[in-house]
This record gives structure tokens, C-alpha cells and sequence, in this order.
């Protein structure tokens, strides 16, 4: 409720000093925007629960992304192209889970690692340049970052799609109500016999198969898969609006409708920065502060307990 009384307050806010924020069409271009940092949210909100973190998302979203529309543009079918990408996606979580359960490396430095080596394969073996743009004749596929209802993008609805399946995985399922205990404490969840390990990597393959999601619904949007993606801040914002939304970075709270809030609220403060024409290095500024101010919270509100900290089994 915070978080929404917050967000209300900054439309409040913008709408009476910023001319064009209030307005369909930038609301349209809102929901465009949020959408894609939404499911890219939901994605890092299941391995935040479980007590992890996944700085390697926005690559993986990005070179799997970039291989699907190469090999769309080679002559693959585009569902075919897209299940490629996706196990892609998968394998690169399911390879990040596997370092951090059964080699036993910490979250933070594994993932970055990973993003890095992904990021230099794909490039050697694939991309010659940051930039793989989509060729014609995929029309189809493009309509997915079109609009409907006069206005609506078809992308707020696959955020909303996506936003109902992770809210069901996690509440009405055995292995979604597992994550939420492996998250609140580790050493517990393998006493009772909790198969730890696997789990962590569905987590991990979870987040990065989301996250494809979103970086398909950035590529029917754009027609293009830039690289340099994943050098900007954008793993930053979504882990701002996870942090923001109440899933705690100790593991084992937050839900999906908190993770909308957060989005709204994110989405929101970046549109009118935006507006206001504010530079990147301020909006970078801001936005630092405004992690910092959520990570400080989340701290005094869940303290970490180190002896429950593992991620191994």
C-alpha cells in the first residue's frame, strides 16, 4: 500500500508540473515501458524469493534474444527461432544454478561472470556487431509490439499474462511454496528434506526464461536486439523495483502484486525524468540514491541471518 500511495503521489506530482504527463498517449507509452521492466521484475522477484540474486538476466535475456532473431532472419521458422532462443535462456540458468547449489559460488560474482561470458560468446561466435536487427517478413511477430483497443499494447498484456502465471507458480504450487522456504531459511528447508540443490536451479532457469520473455516482447517492439543492453543500468532498475515492491533481499517474502507496485512506481519516476529531459548521468544519480534508500530499508526491516545464508545443500 505504501508503494501505491507513493506512485499516486508522484503521478499527482507530475501531472501538475510536467505539460504532456498527463495524457493517453503518454500513458500508453507508460504501460510500453513498464511492461517489459515488469516481466523482467517477476523473473528476478522468484530467485530474490528463493534467496538469491541474478545479475546475469538482462544478458542472457539479450544474447538469446539476439540468437533467435539471427536465426529467424536465417530462414527458421519464427516459433522454431524463438523455442531455440528460449532453451538458450534456460540453459543459461540452469548452469547458474548449478555454480551456485552444487559448486557452491556466491550469487553476486557468479552471475556477473556469466553475464560476461555469455555476452563475449555470442558476440565471438555469432554477432559481429552490437546491433541485430530483425529483416522483413516477420510481420506477425511484430504485431506482439503493436496495439489493440485503441491504444493498448499487446506488451501490458503479456506482462499481465506473465504476472498471473508466476503469481500461480508461486502461490498454488508445491515447487512455489518450496522457493518461499528454501528463501526463508536454507539450513531449515535442507533438514526437511527439501531438494535444495534442483531447486535453486529451476529458480535460476525461471528467471532467465522470463526474462526471454521480456526480451522478446523488446524485440517485436523494436525489430532489433541491441547488446549494449546489458552495459546499461537497466539489471539496476529492475532489481530497484523488486527491492522497492517488498521482496526482501534475504529471501522468502514478496509476492507479484507487490512486484506491480514497484513496477508502477519505477515506471512511473523514469517516464517523468524522462520528460523533465533530465540527463542520463542525473537520472543514474537518482536512481542509485533510490536503490540505496530501498536496499537500507530492506535491511532494517530483514536483517540477514548468516547462518542461514547458504545457497548449497
Amino acid at each position: 500500500m505504501a508503494v501505491l500511495a507513493m506512485c499516486a503521489i508522484l503521478i499527482v506530482v507530475f501531472s501538475v508540473t510536467l505539460k504532456g504527463f498527463f495524457s493517453l498517449g503518454n500513458f500508453f507509452a507508460l504501460a510500453r515501458n513498464i511492461s517489459i521492466l515488469g516481466i523482467l521484475a517477476l523473473g528476478m522477484a522468484v530467485v530474490v524469493i528463493g534467496r538469491g540474486l541474478d545479475l546475469s538476466q538482462v544478458a542472457s535475456f539479450a544474447a538469446s534474444t539476439a540468437i533467435a532473431v539471427i536465426l529467424m532472419n536465417a530462414g527458421y521458422t519464427t516459433p522454431v527461432a524463438l523455442l531455440i532462443g528460449f532453451v538458450m535462456a534456460i540453459l543459461i540458468g540452469v548452469i547458474n544454478g548449478f555454480l551456485i547449489s552444487v559448486i557452491e559460488m556466491p550469487p553476486l560474482l557468479t552471475t556477473l561472470a556469466s553475464s560476461l561470458a555469455v555476452l563475449g560468446i555470442v558476440r565471438t561466435a555469432a554477432v559481429q556487431h552490437y546491433v541485430v536487427y530483425l529483416s522483413k517478413g516477420h510481420d506477425d511477430f511484430l504485431r506482439l509490439g503493436g496495439n489493440i483497443w485503441g491504444g493498448v499494447p499487446i506488451s501490458l498484456l503479456i506482462f499481465a499474462a506473465t504476472a498471473v502465471i508466476v503469481h500461480l507458480f508461486l502461490s498454488r504450487t508445491v515447487t512455489g511454496r518450496f522457493v518461499y522456504a528454501h528463501g526463508d531459511n536454507p539450513d531449515a528447508a535442507r533438514l526437511t528434506g527439501l531438494p535444495t540443490r534442483p531447486l535453486t536451479m529451476i529458480e535460476y532457469a525461471l528467471c532467465a526464461a522470463i526474462g526471454y520473455v521480456g526480451g522478446v516482447v523488446m524485440v517485436a517492439q523494436t525489430a532489433l536486439m541491441h547488446l549494449q543492453v546489458a552495459e546499461s543500468t537497466l539489471i539496476f532498475d529492475v532489481i530497484m523495483v523488486v527491492v522497492l515492491g517488498g521482496v526482501s533481499l534475504v529471501g522468502g517474502r514478496g509476492n507479484v502484486m507487490s512486484v506491480i507496485a514497484g513496477t508502477l512506481l519505477i515506471g512511473v519516476l523514469l517516464n517523468g525524468m524522462t520528460i523533465m529531459d533530465m540527463d542520463v548521468q542525473t537520472q543514474n544519480i537518482v536512481k542509485g540514491i533510490v536503490l540505496l534508500v530501498a536496499i537500507v530499508l530492506d535491511s532494517r526491516l530483514h536483517p540477514r541471518d548468516e547462518e542461514t545464508s547458504k545457497q548449497g545443500d
